[in-house]
């Protein structure tokens, strides 16, 4: 009997710090409840439209401060077949994620960059990587980086469109309206 009470015990103990823990985990609502952003399917297919052709187009379509202090970016690119690009590293805690929108290449994260070189204080750039995780992407696929991870489109079978969102807790992306 002593052990079943010490057992219920021991779990009305768990449950009510799991309880404290999640509404304290809460964020309080603002006193002002915040705006929707909208980026419609006509603003991105005319923004990725007008980016130029002739190099990695890799812009902000949206950018935006949210509750919890931090921002979120809606960016389009243009990656032509022609300029694959190098290996990049951003040494930020921005998580980058790619949604495909047209266009088929094999993108590689993770490993270990090769001739890796610091351009700025926030970025490294190098030629390729080795033993890092080599993924197909399509269209329609998703694709989660988090910052401090090397990432490179080892091959671009075409022309690749894609949008790129980024939650930034640095606040270190411009706001763009």
């Amino acid at each position: 009997m002593k052990k079943i009470s010490l057992i219920i015990a021991m779990l009305s103990l768990g449950t009510i710090m799991s309880l404290t823990t999640y509404v304290l985990a809460q964020t309080p609502a603002p006193a002002i409840p915040p705006i929707a952003t909208d980026v419609t399917a006509e603003d991105i297919v005319k923004f990725i439209d007008n980016l130029p052709r002739d190099r990695v187009s890799d812009r902000p379509i949206r950018s935006v401060e949210v509750t919890g202090d931090y921002r979120v970016g809606v960016y389009g690119v243009f990656r032509p077949k022609e300029f694959p690009g190098g290996s990049n590293l951003h040494q930020v805690n921005t998580t980058e994620i790619y949604y495909m929108l047209s266009g088929y290449a094999t993108l590689v994260t993770g490993g270990e960059m090769t001739e890796a070189k610091q351009e700025n204080e926030n970025w490294v750039r190098g030629a390729e990587i080795e033993n890092g995780v080599s993924r197909r992407v399509v269209p329609g696929d998703v694709i989660v980086i988090p910052g401090h991870t090397p990432h490179w489109f080892s091959e671009l079978e075409t022309d690749l469109t894609y949008l790129i969102f980024r939650p930034d807790p640095d606040n270190r992306i411009p706001l763009v309206d």
